[in-house]
């Protein structure tokens, strides 16, 4: 999904002796695969990755034998729960039918991948949360740059070394998280000599919604980029957030069913404690460049906070957290929130259902859903006019906005 959240997930499965790399970045060669071999009536997360999948399959060098795709999935009401089956069946029908497709689910915390999990999943969630503080570096930098591109190359160094750093082989977590966290600082350095102006006052923006359209820039027409030159700065919701969302929900789901005196139940505590020591201390150098944009300490802060609207027990997915995190937005002084779908999405068809009455009940907070679909559409003039309104709500917010010290 994102750049470099699924760079190092491949650099993980590389710790383990495992061959992997991410899918050539989507095109139009993406969309049009992907609309040749669907019905039509799925998501624009389904056709980009399918069609990326396809691409790989239509290479000079691809080898059915020596290849696997990669396929999370999650159970419950969203189309994503298929795209597995629905990836087989294509494969099958174009005489690829021997290409296995790895799917761990949502289920269980994605932890059944096999003899290797423990040290993958150790290995992926520093990975990701390393993946997530590089785009939260890039955000917060790029805006204020006296010279367009420096930022964009510093997150290309910090990625390519957190990416080497996560690839190598036969360490105990220990020294994982050691080398992560030398890592982050040699990147926070490298954000750091990036010459920028930072001056207060421009409008926040949070960008939410489906994970996969908010956070893969082929799929949302780079918004983000887009609010930038449109005078503004984003804080999107990142991939940890749906890790510790499963684990809430897989935490939730075995208190019901088998209530806390299992095996299992206090597997996932140790798990969920052990991940909250990996992130903490990966954070730890970026407390003077963060602040002002943290992240709740835990998911149930966003879960309480679109309980009014959407109780978490009762709806599944996207859909709470991109309501509770509006809400934490705006209580971190954010001028603005854009829900990023995918056209038809169920998850976002629902929040912009529920979002007047939290506009309402947050001092008029502009709102826009967006959604895209493959489509070129006129965003740009949306984003205008939605950039106007945070402007003017900017004026009269009650929630001032917390600045790190480097501003002026």
């Amino acid at each position: 999904m994102a750049y470099a959240g699924a760079r190092m997930m491949a650099a993980a499965f590389r710790s383990i002796g495992i061959d992997a790399e991410v899918a050539p970045d989507s095109d139009g060669e993406t969309l049009e695969l992907g609309g040749l071999h669907a019905s039509g009536e799925e998501c624009l997360p389904h056709k980009i990755t399918l069609g990326d999948f396809l691409k790989v399959c239509r290479a000079p060098d691809f080898d059915a034998r020596r290849t696997a795709f990669f396929m999370p999935q999650a159970h419950g009401p969203c189309r994503f729960g298929q795209y597995r089956s629905y990836l087989e069946a294509v494969l099958d029908e174009l005489g690829h039918g021997d290409v296995p497709v790895v799917s761990p689910s949502s289920d269980n915390g994605y932890d059944g991948v096999g003899e290797h999990a423990g040290t993958l999943m150790r290995t992926a969630w520093m990975g990701l949360v390393a993946g997530d503080l590089v785009l939260r570096m890039l955000l917060k930098t790029r805006p204020y740059e006296t010279t367009a591109g420096d930022a964009d190359a510093a997150y290309d160094a910090s990625v390519v070394d957190l990416e080497r750093v996560v690839a190598q082989p036969g360490r105990t977590p220990k020294r994982v998280l050691a080398d992560l966290v030398a890592a982050v600082e040699r990147m926070r350095d490298r954000f750091r000599g990036v010459p920028a102006k930072y001056a207060k006052g421009r409008p926040l923006i949070g960008l939410v919604g489906e994970i996969f359209c908010r956070l893969n820039t082929f799929s949302n027409d780079s918004v983000a980029r887009r609010i930038e030159n449109h005078g503004g700065e984003c804080w999107i919701s990142d991939i940890a957030e749906w890790v510790w969302y499963t684990n809430w929900s897989q935490e939730a789901d075995l208190r019901r069913q088998r209530g806390r005196l299992n095996v299992d139940y206090l597997k996932l505590l140790i798990k969920t404690h052990k991940q909250r020591q990996y992130e903490h201390a990966l954070l730890e150098p970026l407390t003077e460049d963060l602040h002002g944009y943290e992240e709740p300490h835990d998911v149930r802060e966003v879960l309480d906070r679109a309980e009014p609207y959407l109780p978490a027990e009762g709806s599944l997915g996207e859909m709470v957290l991109s309501v509770g995190k509006t809400i934490y937005l705006y209580e971190k002084g954010a001028d603005g929130v854009v829900d990023i779908s995918p056209f038809t999405c169920m998850n976002g068809i629902i929040c912009e259902a529920v979002y007047p009455a939290v506009s309402q009940a947050h001092d008029g907070l502009p709102i826009r859903s967006c959604y895209f679909d493959g489509v070129n559409t006129n965003v740009d003039r949306d984003l205008e006019i939605f950039l106007d309104l945070a402007r003017a709500y900017q004026r009269r917010k009650r929630h001032s906005r917390v600045y790190p010290a480097y501003f002026e």
